[in-house]
């Protein structure tokens, strides 16, 4: 069981109906820069594929409860969350048995509630809850909408990655229209935004600017811009500051400045 000091808390997740929209990059980077600046920070994989997980560097033994044991009532919820190999920074994990854990969630009457249910029992213990969500309209995505006070919505900067927004906002929206989203949108985050030298593409451009269109009053974030170097921080396990990359940091630094805000 993992015991802290007493916290008051804030639930952001990272959600996008579509695959590959950089949701997993925005909650890794974010929450090893808040865990650094000293919050104490829990990393939630809503996701069956587990690339958060993975991306921890967190392997999950057979006998060790999971986010399905923690939403099914398994297991108490201090038992589901284990510590990571960055200070300040657990991690409840997420395995393939997630896949299961729909015809759980929709049976019990109340499945669109139960991550908010679980996350309330260690809320005093982090600063900040971070959940990497599901890309599509199930079980898993309604809980996870359901438990968030905010909402980050990263999106490929190319045709994908608009329709994605569109659907996405439909979805927070329905969700809000019968009470199971009540939190806010932070903001939209263009993903693998691509340059040229100095110069941004075209296809990026003019797809970030019809993002702008569909949010409305909700902001643009500064873009994720594609390049390798996201990939080779992961794979060690640094910060981008920390491998001379500051300026591809920043998205994530917006990220926290408006979290926090």
């Amino acid at each position: 069981m993992i015991k802290l000091e007493a916290m008051a808390v804030k639930t952001c997740s990272a959600i996008s109906l579509s695959g590959g929209q950089g949701k997993t990059t925005t909650i890794f980077f974010t929450a090893l820069l808040l865990a650094q600046q000293g919050n104490k920070v829990l990393a939630v994989d809503a996701d069956p594929q587990a690339n958060l997980t993975f991306y921890l560097n967190y392997d999950v033994q057979p006998d060790e409860p999971s986010l399905f044991e923690v939403l099914t009532r398994e297991v108490k919820v201090e038992d589901g969350i284990y510590e990571t190999q960055y200070e300040n920074l657990f991690v409840i994990p997420a395995d393939t048995g997630l896949f299961k854990v729909a015809d759980r969630l929709s049976s019990s009457g109340a499945g669109a509630f139960a991550l908010k249910r679980c996350l309330k029992e260690i809320a005093d213990l982090f600063d900040y809850v971070l959940i990497d969500v599901q890309p599509s309209r199930s079980q898993v995505s309604l809980t996870a909408a359901g438990a968030s006070n905010y909402v980050i919505v990263p999106v490929e900067a190319n045709v994908k990655g608009v329709n994605s927004l569109v659907e996405t906002l439909a979805f927070l929206n329905e969700q809000a229209d019968i009470e199971a989203f009540s939190g806010e949108v932070l903001g939209i985050v263009p993903f693998r935004d691509r340059w040229v030298g100095n110069t941004q593409t075209l296809e990026s451009r003019e797809n970030i600017a019809a993002m702008k269109e569909f949010a409305g009053n909700l902001p643009v974030l500064a873009s994720i811009r594609e390049s390798e170097k996201y990939k080779k921080a992961i794979r060690t396990g640094q910060l981008l500051s920390d491998i001379g990359q500051s300026e591809l940091q920043y998205p994530f630094e917006q990220i926290i400045e408006v979290l926090k805000s």
